[in-house]
C-alpha cells in the first residue's frame, strides 16, 4: 500500500492552514448558497472543514480523499453525518448526475499536471444536469503590492511547507495560469468567475 503523504499533516492541518482559507471557503458559500437537502460531494475532503459548512445547512454530505489520516480527521469532525470515502479522484465510483453540487477546493493545485483535467471531468459527470461544480484554488496573478504581495508569500511559504513534490505540483499550476487555462481549455460553462484575495485565489462555478 502506498504511505500516506499526509499522514503528519492531519493532525495539523486546521490550525496550520486553514485560517488562511477561511475566508475563500466563506466565498464560495456566497457564490452558491447551500439549501437544505441538496447533495453535496467534496472531492479532496481533507478534515472535513468543506462539508462541515454545508452540515449546517442540512445537506447530504459526501467525501472522497485519498488519504486515510485526513479521512480518519474528516470522520472525527463529521461523525456519521457524512458519508466518507477512500477514492481516487480521477476514476469515481459514484454513478453519473448524482450530486447537485460537487466542490473541489484547494485540490488541483496539489495534482500532477495530467490528473487535473481527469479530476475535471470526474467531477462534471457525476454532477446533475441542473447542478453545479464549485471550484476554489490558487490563481496567477497579478499580486497588487502590498496586500497581493503578502498573500502570496503566505501562499508559497505554506506549499513549501508540504513538501518539494506538493510544491512543484503548485508551481506547474500557477505557471500554466491554474484554473483559468484548466476551465477555457476543455470549454466549460462558467456561471460565475470572482478572484479573490488581491489575485491569490480564483473561484469558478461551473455548469455540466
Amino acid at each position: 500500500m502506498a504511505q500516506d503523504a499526509y499522514r503528519f499533516y492531519a493532525g495539523i492541518y486546521d490550525k496550520a492552514y486553514e485560517p488562511a482559507e477561511k475566508k475563500l471557503r466563506k466565498i464560495g458559500l456566497e457564490v452558491f448558497p447551500p439549501q437544505e437537502n441538496l447533495s453535496i460531494l467534496d472531492v479532496g475532503c481533507g478534515t472535513g472543514t468543506q462539508l462541515a459548512l454545508y452540515k449546517k445547512a442540512g445537506c447530504k454530505l459526501t467525501g472522497i480523499d485519498q488519504s486515510p489520516a485526513m479521512l480518519a480527521a474528516a470522520h472525527q469532525k463529521l461523525g456519521e453525518a457524512a458519508e466518507l470515502r477512500l477514492e481516487d479522484a480521477t476514476h469515481m465510483t459514484f454513478d453519473s448526475q448524482t450530486f447537485d453540487l460537487v466542490t473541489v477546493v484547494l485540490v488541483l493545485h496539489e495534482m500532477p499536471p495530467n490528473l487535473r483535467p481527469a479530476v475535471l471531468q470526474e467531477s462534471l459527470r457525476v454532477t446533475k444536469a441542473d447542478g453545479r461544480v464549485l471550484l476554489i484554488d490558487y490563481h496567477f496573478g497579478p499580486y497588487p503590492f502590498p496586500r497581493g504581495w503578502l498573500w502570496k508569500l503566505v501562499v508559497t511559504l505554506g506549499e513549501i511547507s508540504v513538501g518539494r513534490k506538493h510544491y512543484n505540483n503548485y508551481r506547474d499550476f500557477i505557471a500554466h495560469q491554474g484554473l483559468e487555462r484548466l476551465v477555457t481549455g476543455q470549454h466549460l460553462a462558467v456561471r460565475q468567475c470572482v478572484i479573490v484575495e488581491s489575485g491569490v485565489a480564483a473561484i469558478y462555478l461551473l455548469q455540466p
